[in-house]
């Protein structure tokens, strides 16, 4: 079985003093990311670590984030990654949860992270310095390898999600899982060889972080960018020489909207996911960048390939752009109904997924582990989807999304793309609204395209040519932006609550 810990050195010792990471000014070969590794590791545990100790990451994009994640893997430490656009309220709640005694900090998160340790007492920070220089408290570690024997299930990574609930768990991977996340990746998704080059403007504790492996034991190169900015990043795609992107949908949209030359360079993948793409955007992508690009399915807890809808799956007049894609080789995906029952093509069901990928629990949760598990086995992804006949699955929503209004189920994504579709609808998000008579009524927020907003009876007009009637919005919320997650996803439990807000003061 593949430990994800003997990837990292296999690379290391193939590609050697190949260039590995480049993040503004600073390159940094195979050998010295790992020996980098090997002086974050020592350090660490010169200070005390234990196996299977926490250690909170506070750590945006820059020069030493693969070599620390690496340290990790080589302390057999827990990574648990603290995302720096969450309120210090979160963190301070996933700290609770995880206990670490370390935490690893950014320059820029200084503050931050003292202020989280004054809460914490016995939680000592570790800071990293502006640019490339090296911290002073791994100055005299040594760069050797610590090779401690590891087991294949060892728990390398806490990633924090809120899913369905709004309550933050942490979502545990393995040695073993974490390795399938990486050859999951090659063996579905991408195949990079030592040429080639993968630019990383999203968080590294996000899906972007999980190519980092497959490109270090192919030989390609990592881009970091210490953060995304949309008038520079295709700047940055040529500057570098890259030849892959992952995006999520809102970058991409970024990116499409703004003002500067949309040539891509030496791009030849462009690899997209974490949340719905609008069709509307996609088919603009496709036409002013050519046929780049690919999708994936997949959560933190069944990272990151469960389905994938590949460039080719792109193209042509009947091109499935609404899937999400078929399931990928090394994955068991089924959907069920309320009693796990398998359902039938064309019916809606939850997808329920089975492989090496799939995370080894939620942190001190037993009854939601075992909640989320089907009496054989499969994971309950909590999303709803649907198979065509072609077996394309096409993502319908969440299980606690579902509208029900007057005993009719709506899905608010199938409304959202027919909103979405409308000439004067830029971005729309529906929920279910309180209703003294149906329950819940469906209402949708839009952020207009520009110019006049089309009218109320010109949206429900819109939608009620494409729909059953239950489904047309019977309320329109017109806003300037929608609560957006760091990834991009629309935060419909915050536009339910601010409907059930208006209702309590009303």
């Amino acid at each position: 079985m593949a430990l994800t810990v003997d990837l990292v050195r296999q690379g290391a010792v193939r590609w050697g003093d190949a260039t590995a990471i480049e993040c503004g000014a600073t390159q940094l070969s195979f050998r010295q990311v790992d020996r980098l590794a090997n002086r974050f590791a020592n350090a660490l545990i010169g200070r005390g670590l234990a196996p299977q100790e926490a250690v909170g990451l506070l750590v945006d994009n820059g020069p030493f984030s693969v070599s620390i994640d690496f340290a990790c893997l080589k302390a057999r430490a827990v990574r648990v990654p603290l995302n720096s656009r969450l309120s210090e309220a979160e963190h301070r709640a996933m700290l609770e949860q995880t206990q670490p005694r370390f935490l690893l900090a950014s320059a820029g998160l200084r503050d931050r992270a003292e202020s989280l340790a004054k809460q914490r007492p016995g939680m000592q920070v570790l800071c990293l310095e502006n640019g490339a220089a090296e911290p002073d408290w791994i100055v005299a570690a040594a760069d050797s390898d610590p090779f401690l024997a590891t087991p294949p299930d060892d728990i390398v990574l806490a990633l924090f999600t809120s899913g369905t609930t709004g309550t933050l768990k942490a979502a545990q991977h393995s040695q073993a899982s974490y390795a399938a996340i990486c050859t999951n990746i090659l063996a579905n998704l991408v195949s990079p060889g030592r040429s080639d080059a993968m630019i990383h403007a999203a968080s590294l504790i996000h899906a972007s972080g999980t190519f980092v492996l497959p490109f270090w034991l192919r030989g390609g190169r990592s881009i970091v960018l210490e953060k995304f900015d949309p008038e520079t990043y295709l700047v940055d795609v040529k500057r570098y020489g890259a030849t892959h992107a992952n995006v999520v949908p809102t970058m991409l949209q970024m990116l499409l909207a703004g003002s500067g030359n949309q040539d891509v360079g030496g791009l030849r993948s462009v690899i997209y996911g974490a949340s719905p793409m609008p069709r509307p955007v996609i088919e603009n992508a496709l036409e002013r960048w050519g046929p780049l690009f690919s999708q994936y399915y997949g959560q933190t807890e069944a990272p990151l390939a469960l389905t994938v809808l590949s460039s080719q799956d792109h193209l042509g007049p009947d091109a499935p752009l609404s899937a999400c894609g078929q399931v990928s080789v090394d994955v068991s995906l089924k959907l069920v109904n309320e009693a796990g029952e398998a359902v039938a093509i064309g019916e809606i069901g939850e997808i329920a997924v089975s492989g090496p990928m799939v995370h080894a629990g939620y942190l001190d949760a037993p009854e939601l582990n075992q909640e989320v598990r089907l009496p054989d086995g499969p994971l309950r992804t909590r999303d709803m989807g649907r198979f065509d006949e072609r077996g394309f699955l096409h993502l319908v929503d969440r299980t606690s999304d579902m509208i029900v209004t007057g005993g009719y189920n709506v899905y608010p994504r199938e409304v959202e793309d027919v909103l979405l579709d409308h000439p004067g609808v830029k971005e729309c998000a529906v929920v279910g609204a309180p209703d003294p008579k149906w329950v819940e009524t469906v209402c949708a927020f839009i952020v207009s395209a520009g110019g006049a907003c089309p009218s109320e009876q010109e949206l429900g007009d819109w939608v009620r040519q494409r729909l059953a009637p239950h489904k047309v919005p019977r309320r329109i919320e017109w806003t300037d932006t929608l609560p957006k997650s760091a990834v991009g996803k629309v935060l419909r439990r915050d536009l339910r609550d601010r409907l059930r807000s208006s209702t309590d003061d009303g």
